[in-house]
């Protein structure tokens, strides 16, 4: 029921302090109290009760020009590491992440994450669906501004709610979610081809529409990510853009683990733009 992903290596990024924070007790509302520290808050958020499926939520609010950090940080930082294993009735917890934002980390390279508020949905599988569930979480993560200090929270928070008043807001966090998808598929933004030339994987994005109302070209991420937490692949680039909105990405097969091989390895690429965010898996040849 844990989600650990290990520590990555900072680039001209040090931790400054560290928030230690108490567990507060578990609260029969659809959101448990904010737990604050200088720079951000966290909370859980419940979402209504029907069944042995339940949707939650882990609620950021920071502070501006604060960052916490995607599952895959990027050139650096350091991502969040939440563990439920503590929880009452529950089998599995998913963490579903909405698309993050690329910011320069100031060391001429770029990490992944989010600002001023995100939620990170939950899919929560109940043991005994005719039981109570209380989830708790340890949640240990990074905000970082020029610094990064590293937060630890504990909270806690009881299903129980038949409607939940949080609805809503988890729906609109579930719209953020990039969508699974095929390479090849067609649509507003869909990877349209992935190839190895020499030691490059070259990645062709297409976006329906793919200039404003200025003229100008919208703008396309693309986040590359190994099939273990230990890949540290690099910050694909934009190399061309083709008739027809392709924007083609490229980047290097460095940062595999000792002993690993890119042969027939399986590659996460999430794309976001104009026309949403998806997420393919790309076997390699």
């Amino acid at each position: 029921m844990a989600l650990t992903v290990p520590l990555r290596s900072f680039s001209s990024i040090a931790f400054a302090a560290l928030a230690c924070l108490a567990p507060l007790s578990a609260s029969a509302q659809d959101v448990s109290p904010w737990i604050r520290d200088t720079h951000s808050a966290v909370r859980l958020i419940a979402g209504s009760r029907s069944g042995g499926v339940l949707l939650g939520g882990i609620d950021f609010e920071l502070q501006p020009g604060w960052k916490t950090y995607w599952r895959t940080p990027g050139d650096s930082g350091v991502p969040p590491r939440i563990d439920f294993a503590k929880s009452d009735n529950v089998e599995t917890v998913k963490i579903l992440w909405p698309a993050p934002m690329k910011f320069p980390d100031g060391a001429g390279g770029f990490s992944f994450g989010y600002q001023n508020r995100i939620l990170l949905p939950l899919r929560i599988i109940a043991k005994s669906p005719d039981k109570p569930v209380t989830l708790r979480a340890e949640i240990n993560y990074a905000v970082c501004e020029k610094l990064c200090i590293p937060v630890e929270a504990q909270a806690e928070l009881a299903f129980v709610s038949v409607a939940s008043t949080e609805d809503n807001a988890i729906a609109a966090a579930l719209e953020t979610v990039p969508k699974p998808a095929k390479v090849g598929d067609t649509g507003p933004l869909a990877i349209r081809d992935v190839r190895r030339e020499g030691k490059q994987v070259v990645v062709d994005v297409a976006v329906q529409d793919d200039r404003n109302a200025s003229g100008k070209d919208r703008e396309v991420q693309l986040f590359a990510e190994g099939p273990a937490p230990d890949w540290s692949l690099p910050v694909p680039k934009l190399v061309k853009r083709e008739a027809g909105g392709v924007q083609r990405f490229a980047f290097e097969l460095d940062g595999l683990p000792p002993g690993a091989s890119a042969e027939g390895a399986t590659l996460k690429l999430t794309a976001a733009g104009p026309g949403g965010a998806l997420e393919v898996n790309a076997t390699l040849p």
